[in-house]
């Protein structure tokens, strides 16, 4: 299949290509620093991707995104650059959970099969979720729904590896358990791929909107003031 993949939610923005079944010099990687400096980075990567993979867009079988959770100026942006690329040239949309990326990123670093897949969420709180990866499938599960919460009310199972990008930010303040640093990467996306539209997930291009769990974009005065107190009072 001949694929592109990108997610911007983090504050790395990856983006691959794949021509065929991804082997060989089939596969192309770049990443660059994201928040408001992906949007302008996004669209020349893309472009300079496919030409070195010999590809337009109209060669795509389909464009896969992280949808969220995470940034809401990063989702925003992988949702509109998605719509309309694939607009203009009728090629289907495969919107991916974020929180299974980083699952699927962890996996290809060490392995791990039962997850809880965190991002930073900002304002002292993370995204997180439980996955199982079923190894005869070759696909991931999601056990139970998204949450988002401090670092503190992450639940963590036993035996289970805690994966994502939010640890150096939060200290010791997570429950004990073994972790592994692990991101959205366009590369997970594009390893996830062909399962999901073999399932039939992949849709029109109005069909890439983003995944929000959190309503809120921004503290008030007084909250970031109380933040501030209450780090002040843990040192």
């Amino acid at each position: 299949m001949n694929l592109l993949a990108f997610d911007t939610s983090t504050e790395i923005f990856s983006v691959a290509v794949q021509r065929g079944d991804g082997g060989g010099h089939g596969l192309l990687e770049q990443s660059g620093a994201g928040g408001a400096q992906a949007s302008a980075a996004l669209i020349p990567a893309i472009q300079g991707l496919l030409a070195r993979a010999g590809l337009t867009l109209s060669d795509l079988d389909a464009i896969v995104i992280g949808r969220g959770p995470g940034s809401f100026t990063g989702v925003r942006t992988a949702c509109s650059v998605a719509q309309g690329l694939a607009f203009g040239v009728g090629v289907p949309v495969l919107a991916i959970d974020t929180l299974m990326a980083v699952a699927e990123d962890a996996h290809w670093r060490a392995a791990v099969t039962e997850v809880v897949a965190v991002l930073d969420a900002r304002m002292d709180e993370v995204y997180w979720a439980h996955y199982v990866h079923d190894a005869d499938a070759g696909r991931w599960t999601r056990q139970g729904g998204f949450a988002l919460g401090r670092p503190e009310s992450v639940v963590i199972p036993p035996r289970w590896t805690l994966v994502g990008n939010a640890f150096s930010a939060c200290g010791e303040r997570w429950p004990s358990a073994v972790h592994i640093d692990a991101l959205p990467t366009a590369a997970a996306l594009l390893r996830l791929a062909p399962a999901l539209l073999a399932d039939g997930q992949g849709g029109p291009a109005a069909a890439a909107l983003p995944l929000y769990i959190r309503d809120k974009v921004a503290q008030t005065t007084e909250e970031r003031a109380a933040l501030r107190r209450a780090a002040a009072s843990r040192t």
